[in-house]
């Protein structure tokens, strides 16, 4: 096959969500109508493991959250989909943040009686902020939740989208009945029984006649035959193009514990979301039918197997064609590297594959030469742009608990710190590492792995510390940033690329330290190209 039709035939995409909304639930059944699970471990039922599919760490399983993203393959009526379920936990958010870099577009889970929250309005930003196409799963249905047209409301007011509803349902929570899809002119309906695979789809190309009464009843049917004609007055009508480009949201309604809505939207994903598409890098825009192999490092995983101790990053294939045993350019570190046995994953299932094409998320096995945001190419001189870290909200000094296991500890916290779990800053002053994380459950996880994953044990002391700032000064030599350097020296720290960070004890020495040193820059975000993107 054609490289152009390899790359027609794939969709990359991430599902993101408030914690709990369903977002693993709603990934397994994808997985189930795509075949490549046989039955769903629905998330709290113990008949094949612990757990949900796509939730492989043992802290996971402990927890019932996502900690990391995981990634999944499978096909479905002839397009190879890969989909990147992430962390929901806000204290994980970096990780989504990272992984958004790597996805052609997103579907963004949202539960019927939560309504929009907190975690969703931040990561449905970033995606607007880069144009990410989104399509909106209102899931739960079949529990007491709020009105549809005021779902519908709340999306478009709190994530600021514009929304067009695909489906609708006729009732909800207990007057559930089933879902109109307004995409395919049909009606879903709802036996409320999860076990059978697909539900019961009577066409209705005419909801004026009287066969939608003979179905759910006289009082439904009137129902949604003036719900319909408001959607029709008062919603734009679907254009691709618009979807495309970030400025229409598509927006479905199911249940996925009950894998009600499910099929419609997956069949609806399929024939609209974008193949793989284009990526800046610093020195051009790279296009993914080009001959030429590239990739970047999105995500870094130590110890998918705990038994080996083995690390594998996870490569976003953007143009060209990957070929395992194929010398490529390290362009970091201007080596070149091969590599016997890439993956493709689903879940912590792995297999090794001979070639991959663009959309594809392959893992490599590394013994520490990556870093997040590496590129791989095949000899060309760039670094894609745009996987940021962000200023941690929480810090902690972390002092060794074990003195014979100080060489555990330092391999431990260093191959935790390159997968992105948090980030390690070292003093100037007197050499103390201190790690910044994203949210205080992090603290737990690093702690938890170094114990089960390196043997080694830490201890947190408490570090009052309001902002991580990275420090770019316009002019090195200059007697302002000599000055900054002397007054600041007791809280001024390197990050693991050795670049200088500024620690802000609250929101007024910030303020401060700006006006008084005009010429230094304090950025929230060590990447500063991100910020012109």
């Amino acid at each position: 096959m054609s490289l152009q039709k390899e790359i027609d035939r794939r969709k990359t995409f991430g599902i993101i969500s408030h914690p709990d909304a369903g977002k693993t639930t709603l990934t397994e059944k994808l997985l189930l109508f795509g075949g490549a699970i046989q039955e769903a471990g629905a998330v709290k039922s113990n008949k094949i493991k612990k757990g949900a599919t796509s939730d492989f760490m043992e802290i996971e399983r402990q927890r019932g959250i996502s900690v990391a993203t995981s990634v999944l393959a499978f096909e479905y009526g002839g397009i190879k989909i890969n989909i990147l379920d992430t962390p929901g936990h806000k204290d994980f958010a970096e990780d989504t943040f990272r992984t958004l870099t790597a996805v052609d577009s997103v579907i963004v889970v949202i539960d019927v009686a939560k309504g929009v929250e907190e975690q969703t309005e931040k990561l449905v930003e970033v995606c607007r902020m880069r144009n990410i196409p989104m399509i909106v799963f209102i899931n739960k249905l079949d529990r007491e939740g709020k009105d549809a047209f005021e779902l519908l409301d709340e999306v478009e007011q709190k994530l600021k989208l514009r929304v067009t509803p695909l489906s609708f349902p006729i009732g909800m929570g207990y007057d559930f009945k089933g879902i109109y899809n307004l995409w395919e002119k049909n009606i879903n309906l709802f036996s409320g029984d999860s076990r059978k695979n697909i539900e019961e789809t009577i066409e209705i190309e005419d909801i004026s006649s009287t066969d939608l009464e003979e179905l759910i009843g006289q009082k439904p049917a009137d129902n949604i035959r003036e719900e319909l004609e408001l959607i029709d007055q008062v919603y734009p009508k679907f254009n691709r193009e618009e979807y495309l480009q970030g400025g229409l949201q598509p927006v479905f309604f199911g249940s996925a514990l009950n894998n009600f809505g499910v099929r419609e939207l997956l069949d609806c994903f399929v024939e609209i979301a974008p193949k793989p598409q284009p990526k800046y890098s610093d020195t051009r825009l790279v296009r993914p039918e080009e001959n030429e192999f590239s990739g970047f490092v999105f995500k870094i995983h130590a110890n998918m197997d705990p038994k080996h101790r083995d690390r594998l990053a996870f490569i976003k294939i953007v143009s060209g064609v990957f070929q395992r045993n194929t010398n490529y350019v390290h362009v970091r570190n201007g080596k070149k590297m091969k590599f016997s046995s890439p993956n493709a994953f689903f879940a912590e299932k792995k297999q090794i594959v001979d070639t991959s094409y663009p959309g594809d998320i392959v893992g490599l096995h590394d013994t520490g030469s990556f870093k997040i945001g590496d590129t791989l190419t095949q000899g060309e001189q760039m670094h894609y742009k745009g996987i940021p870290s962000f200023s941690p909200e929480f810090f902690k000094y972390i002092n060794n608990a074990d003195p014979l296991k100080s060489k555990q500890l330092e391999k431990g916290i260093d191959q935790l710190m390159d997968e992105g779990v948090a980030q390690l800053f070292t003093l100037e002053l007197n050499g103390r590492k201190v790690i910044g994380t994203v949210g205080a459950l992090q603290f737990e996880v690093i702690q938890y792995r170094l114990e089960h994953e390196y043997g080694a044990s830490c201890r947190y002391e408490n570090l009052n510390v309001h902002k991580a700032c990275w420090v770019d000064p316009q002019d090195e030599k200059s007697d302002e940033f000599k000055d900054f350097k002397r007054v600041k020296s007791k809280f001024l720290a390197k990050d693991k690329r050795g670049q200088l960070v500024f620690f802000a004890d609250s929101a007024f020495t910030l303020q401060m330290t700006q006006s008084k040193y005009p010429n230094i820059k304090l950025h929230l975000v060590s990447e500063f190209e991100s910020q012109k993107e």
